[in-house]
């Protein structure tokens, strides 16, 4: 108590004497008033101490209700927070919690937002997927235990899943109705009608802003591609053969170009056009009507021109030999077919077939040939770039930095690739050959030439190069021993010595490198010179490690 307090207290209570001895009051009474005044201070004082009791219960409680708040936003959303723990007052404790629990509460709030709405994504997608027309209105129900960022990463996950299974689906769904598209304009159809029977979202006439891209969706949109398909491969069968027929027609009977050109659309389906370069409409129900009007009017007509048709096929026989380098008399066999024709002795049907004999033997005989001929193509490839490799490494400047020189080493790299396989291909076509020739009991011809002679030639004049290069590198290798040999004689004659890889002119490093000018050889020996020339050569700046031939 302050000493003011005191003072006044005593000084009341002196006061208080004053007037009980005016009055005349009894000790009795005057210790009994005392008591009382006692009392009711001290009742003061309980009131107020119980009322300070309840307060720091209340604060007591606030800050385990704040703690264990903590404690449960900690365990949902997965985190640990660390905050030093006061042992103060209880305001000072709850002034320390209170921020760390306004965060966390932040964070709930934001979690449970992200959550929510990768839930909602999550449920419109697989709405979509499963093939419902209208989405889910509700919202997503969150578990309030589990907000961990685990959770929201599992659910995200799941979300891209869905997410690249929707643009598969729609890049399905997509091509799907391109295709149908294009059919349609290359068929003659209307392609809104048949997408709507599929689903109405499909057209672009549709009012919703999604198109349905469930299984049922799309194994109808696989089923009805699969059988356009099928209708336009059936159309064009069937324009090809009409127009076979009318090309075969019109050429009997010479018939003038301007009414040609009315069918120019099915000439042009003969030439096997790809699937993107058909024209619109080229395959319509009222073009293949058209053209089976005109194959019929022509079939009444072709009674004539079967002198043009025997020579027609005649020149098929001969490019097909020609074309498979097979051997054929041209002028003698068009000369007597002529004579033949012209004096009548022959049935032109009777010659025609004996063509399409020859025609079908010669086929047949191409198809023998095919595969040594692929192998005659490659063998000639190689030497091609052989001789490419050659003319490329006596350049003294190929390794310079200039444009394209990085494509003609990758070049280079393949050529002797192609270049080392050449012995092996030899051997192989010398093989083929000869079991070819055994077979058939007759030479194989290649351009009026006998293969096998013409493989041989090569074999030795591959031979006489190797030599050549044999010996040009055992020169290079003598005249490499020759200069050590007098360097180490004489000394070397320049004033100060450069060290290794530093011969390049300093002046511009994309000149092409001195070792590599110096002593250019014919052939790729000056790359591959075996150990002795390597013991001298100086490593350009620009050096790009090339493979050696053996």
């Amino acid at each position: 108590m302050s000493p003011s307090s005191t003072t006044t207290c005593t000084s009341l209570l002196q006061e208080l004497q004053i007037i009980w001895d005016e009055i005349g009051e009894s000790y009795n009474d005057r210790d009994k008033m005392l008591l009382e005044l006692e009392q009711e201070c001290l009742d003061i004082y309980n009131k107020k101490v119980e009322k300070t009791r309840k307060y720091r219960a209340e604060l007591q409680r606030s800050l385990a209700q704040a703690e264990a708040e903590i404690a449960s936003l900690m365990s949902a959303l997965g985190e640990k927070v660390s905050f030093p723990r006061k042992e103060g007052s209880l305001k000072e404790q709850i002034s320390t919690v209170k921020p760390v629990l306004e965060d966390l509460v932040m964070k709930k709030d934001l979690r449970r937002k992200e959550l929510s709405e990768t839930l909602s994504q999550i449920a419109e997608i697989s709405s979509n997927i499963a093939g419902n027309d209208y989405p889910v209105s509700s919202g997503p129900q969150i578990d309030e235990s589990d907000l961990t960022q685990r959770k929201l990463d599992e659910l995200r996950a799941h979300l891209q899943d869905l997410r690249n299974e929707k643009a598969v689906r729609l890049q399905k769904q997509n091509s799907y109705i391109s295709a149908v598209h294009e059919l349609s304009e290359i068929m003659s159809f209307d392609s809104s009608k048949a997408l709507s029977s599929i689903h109405s979202s499909l057209t672009e006439l549709s009012k919703t802003h999604w198109k349905s891209i469930s299984n049922d969706t799309l194994a109808r949109l696989t089923e009805l591609v699969k059988s356009l398909k099928e209708e336009k491969h059936k159309r064009l069968i069937k324009l090809q053969g009409l127009g076979r027929s009318m090309q075969e027609l019109w050429n009997l009977m010479e018939t003038p170009m301007d009414e040609r050109r009315r069918f120019d659309h099915c000439s042009d389906l003969l030439s096997g056009l790809a699937d993107d370069a058909l024209k619109k409409g080229c395959l319509g129900l009222d073009i293949i009507r058209e053209a089976e009007d005109e194959v019929k009017r022509l079939n009444t007509l072709k009674s004539r021109k079967m002198k043009e048709l025997v020579f027609k096929r005649q020149c098929e026989l001969e490019e097909i030999c020609i074309g498979n380098h097979m051997d054929i008399n041209s002028d003698p066999s068009r000369k007597s077919l002529f004579n033949l024709i012209e004096s009548g002795d022959g049935d032109l049907y009777d010659i025609l077939a004996s063509i399409d004999g020859e025609i079908e033997k010669a086929k047949a005989e191409a198809l023998s040939r095919k595969e040594i001929l692929d192998k005659v193509d490659k063998w000639r490839h190689s030497k091609e770039e052989e001789k490419w490799l050659d003319d490329y490494e006596k350049d003294e400047n190929r390794f310079s930095a200039v444009r394209g020189a990085h494509k003609n080493l990758k070049r280079a790299e393949k050529a002797r690739s192609l270049i080392s396989k050449i012995p092996a291909m030899i051997d192989v076509l010398i093989t083929k050959v000869k079991s070819w020739e055994k077979e058939r009991g007759v030479p194989f011809l290649c351009d009026k030439h006998p293969l096998l002679q013409t493989l041989e030639e090569d074999i030795a004049m591959r031979a006489q190069r190797e030599e050549e290069k044999r010996q040009f590198r055992e020169q290079k290798r003598l005249q490499g021993q020759l200069a050590t040999e007098k360097e180490a004689k004489y000394g070397s004659k320049s004033a100060k010595k450069k060290p290794l890889g530093q011969s390049l002119n300093t002046d511009n490093v994309t000149k092409t490198p001195i070792g590599r000018r110096i002593g250019s050889t014919p052939g790729r020996a000056a790359i591959s010179g075996g150990k002795d020339c390597r013991g001298n050569s100086v490593i350009p700046l620009n050096y790009v490690a090339l493979q050696k031939d053996d």
